[in-house]
């Protein structure tokens, strides 16, 4: 009895040999199911998440495009920076550190001051510096202080082009001239890069490699003549000082095609720095200011005399005095309450005159008696056609429309238009409508680029649009009478030795919050060599001293100077025929 009892009792120790074989045998089912699951059913999602921890992923930044002149010279490229950081927790002595930083770059100490003191991983110290100088900071070994590459953007140029190729902010966006308005195509694509690395941060060697090269911009080729610029830039900047004037413009356009060869102003500005110009110097007055032009204007009042074949050149008009009242009273009337006396620029006796003389003289009554007699809305049409009130085109941001004002029934509107006032206009708008008189009558759309060029060398020309204005005939009328004003009329300043010359002068008063001041706006425009135009240059002086304040007087000199080297330019021989 006892023995069976013995026997049906389990030894202690088979029993926790028992157990433990169970546990055993559980746990390695356990595991060999979480086995299963991580390697089999779940390996990809490990995997994944694991080469995740292991991998950084980097944005790779393009190359910004280059702006070139017509001959392949730089007006706007990238080259090689590098910025200078500081990790804020790791700085022992943030006051040596950015001292040392602002002694060596130049920056000032302030804002990176403010930069460190926000905190965080990151704070810049100095962007954009030559590598070279940015070496000499690392070498003093300053603690937390780092750099990494970074391009910059510069202007071989300088302020020489800066109102037409503008400018990039500090990480390479476009926010003036040609860099904003070809953005775009400048920018490029980004590329990425990802590799593994080890927990400090380092790539593993072998490791995994993928990258996505950048797409550097598209190149941008523009119109603009490089020594042909710098030379309209400096006789706009002497012009301003010779007339003592607020400011000066010259666009240089290429009769026949439309191209823009130059297109400066005065006062500049450093597309770089930017630091002693204010936001109104960055405007291009060319292509977005407006203006009432003066007898500039009277070549549109003339062409459409003529080409409707309501006057000839040789026609006489009978007893023009140089005072016409529209409005009865307006020109006795001290305090312009009546509006509609138009004079001319110097006193005279009534007396005949041509339509020629008329026009050579600049007569401001001669020409509003011949406007009188045009068809009814010719005047208007004809302003139309030129492009006034309307946008070129121009591939350059912010364009001007200007605008034609002749009310049917204003009692002055039509005289005023005549002579250049109730019109407003752009540099760009006159240059391009006297274009077209030195294009046989054919309005041509004036353009800054020719092309942009991408990275696989495939072009992209401009084509500009065109449409006539007047008859072949016609224009060729008016610059044999262009031509008689730079010999012998307002325009003798004008004449080039060697060429023959034609242009209108032009003298308005300056219009400020509606109320017409004794600040005049002075202007020339005109074209050479006359038989066969090649250039036309339009140059606008900005209230110029009242001793130069005609346009004959200030803006009819640098006019000669610059187009003298556009002919020289475009290899544009002499005649041996002068004025």
């Amino acid at each position: 009895m006892a023995a069976r009892r013995a026997a049906r009792r389990v030894a202690p120790e088979r029993l926790r040999i028992g157990l433990l074989g169970i546990s055993l045998v559980v746990a390695w089912t356990l595991l060999g199911f979480r086995l299963f699951e991580v390697q089999v059913v779940r390996a990809s999602d490990y995997a994944e998440m694991g080469r995740g921890q292991r991998t950084t992923r980097k944005v790779l930044a393009p190359d910004r495009g280059t702006i070139f002149d017509r001959s392949g010279e730089p007006l706007a490229m990238t080259v090689e920076a590098e910025t200078l950081y500081a990790v804020p927790s790791l700085l022992t002595d943030s006051v040596y550190a950015t001292q040392m930083v602002s002694a060596y770059t130049g920056k000032a100490v302030e804002p990176m001051r403010a930069a460190i003191a926000k905190g965080g991983n990151f704070a810049y110290l100095a962007r954009q510096i030559d590598p070279e100088i940015v070496q000499l900071v690392l070498d003093l070994h300053l603690d937390g202080v780092f750099a990494v590459k970074e391009p910059k953007r510069v202007y071989p140029a300088a302020s020489i082009a800066s109102h037409v190729v503008g400018f990039v902010d500090i990480d390479g966006k476009g926010l003036e001239g040609l860099e904003y308005e070809y953005d775009q195509h400048l920018t490029g694509t980004p590329g990425e890069v990802e590799f593994e690395r080890d927990a400090s941060g380092t790539p593993i060697p072998q490791g995994e490699l993928k990258e996505i090269p950048a797409v550097p911009g598209d190149d941008v080729v523009t119109t603009i003549d490089l020594p042909l610029q710098f030379a309209a830039s400096d006789a706009c900047s002497r012009a301003m000082v010779a007339s003592s004037a607020k400011g000066c413009w010259i666009v240089v356009l290429n009769a026949e095609t439309g191209e823009i060869l130059a297109m400066a102003g005065a006062p500049t500005f450093d597309p770089v720095s930017r630091e002693s110009a204010n936001g109104g110097t960055f405007t291009n007055f060319a292509v977005r200011g407006m203006y009432e032009p003066g007898s500039t204007q009277k070549l549109v009042t003339m062409a459409t005399a003529l080409d409707t074949g309501t006057f000839r050149p040789s026609d006489v008009v009978t007893d023009v005095p140089d005072q016409l009242e529209i409005n009865a009273g307006a020109c006795k009337s001290a305090t312009d309450e009546v509006y509609g006396c138009y004079r001319d620029a110097k006193k005279h006796e009534t007396h005949n005159m041509t339509v020629q003389e008329i026009f050579s003289f600049s007569s401001n009554v001669g020409t509003i008696k011949l406007s009188q007699r045009l068809p009814k809305g010719a005047l208007t049409d004809y302003m139309e056609r030129f492009g006034l009130g309307s946008i070129t085109g121009v591939d350059f941001s912010g364009e001007a429309s200007g605008a034609v004002r002749i009310d049917p029934g204003c009692s002055t509107c039509l005289a005023s238009a005549a002579i250049g006032y109730s019109v407003a206009v752009t540099p760009l708008q006159m240059a391009a409508a006297y274009a077209a008189i030195a294009n046989d009558g054919v309005w041509t759309q004036p353009h800054l680029t020719s092309a942009t060029v991408d990275v696989n060398g495939r072009l992209s020309d401009f084509v500009p649009q065109t449409h006539r204005v007047v008859k072949a005939e016609t224009a060729w009328t008016i610059r044999q009478m262009l031509s008689d004003v730079v010999l012998e009329g307002t325009g003798t300043a004008a004449q080039i030795p060697g060429y023959r010359v034609g242009g209108k002068t032009g003298t308005a008063e300056k219009l400020v919050n509606g109320v017409y001041t004794n600040q005049n706006i002075a202007s020339f425009v005109g074209m050479a060599p006359i038989d066969d135009p090649k250039i036309v240059v339009a140059v606008v002086i900005d209230e110029p001293s009242f001793a130069t304040r005609y346009g004959g007087l200030s803006a009819a000199p640098p006019f000669a100077e610059v187009m003298e080297a556009a002919l020289h330019r475009l290899g544009v021989a002499p005649s041996g025929t002068e004025q």
